[in-house]
């Protein structure tokens, strides 16, 4: 893989998909810092079921943390790892009323302190909710970027360390949605759809599939 196959894969991706977003619903930092917190080993979709009925009821730290533990729980049970899900919003609730004015903090640090934000999710936070260059690595992209060697790592902060190494400045913004959306839908885990894949030609991976 070398700089100018990475550079038509991105624009490929690109040209296919000019104005990528998440697929979690959201409309404010917040929400967008709960749903994707909630995210974790479950799907987007299940997650969305979920905040669809509990956003409309309480969709601010304060409103969220007066709910309670069981309050926030009959919202959420239907997600997996529910129950420290819920301990884990309601005490990140408490620190940015305490901390942050009840406002989503805008760096880094700050994020991957509260209960049940990792780098991943506070990635997801200030890409998608913020707009900066960063490149939060799932599941999806680490098998994309690994698989048609792209960006290889042994882990995902290895992954992340290549992605923003070797992805120019203008896909930053947007690389992660392409990769996560790519993973979720063409390179799929078990068995990729490479007949259907708009950048097969350019990929490394030795055992494709004919898959469509």
């Amino acid at each position: 893989m070398n700089k100018d196959k990475r550079l038509e894969i991105l624009t490929r991706l690109r040209d296919n998909n000019p104005q990528p977003e998440t697929e979690l619903n959201f409309s404010s930092p917040f929400e967008l810092l709960v749903a994707v917190t909630l995210s974790a080993q479950a799907t987007d979709v299940s997650v969305n079921k979920a905040t669809d009925k509990l956003f409309p009821v309480a969709n601010t730290p304060q409103a969220i943390f007066d709910l309670g533990v069981d309050g926030l729980k009959s919202y959420i049970k239907t997600i997996g790892l529910y129950n420290s899900k819920a301990e884990n919003v309601i005490k990140a609730c408490r620190m940015l009323l305490d901390l942050h004015g009840g406002e989503v903090p805008e760096d880094l640090d700050a994020l991957v302190a509260l209960p049940g934000v990792g780098r991943k999710t506070a990635n997801v936070v200030l890409n998608t909710a913020f707009g900066w260059p960063t490149i939060a690595v799932d599941t999806h992209i680490f098998r994309v970027s690994n698989r048609t060697k792209f960006a290889m790592g042994k882990n995902v902060d290895q992954v992340e360390e290549k992605l923003l190494k070797v992805v120019p400045a203008e896909f930053k913004v947007d690389v992660h949605h392409w990769l996560i959306l790519h993973g979720r839908y063409t390179c799929v885990a078990r068995k990729p759809k490479c007949n259907a894949c708009l950048i097969e030609d350019l990929c490394e991976f030795k055992d494709k599939t004919s898959e469509t």
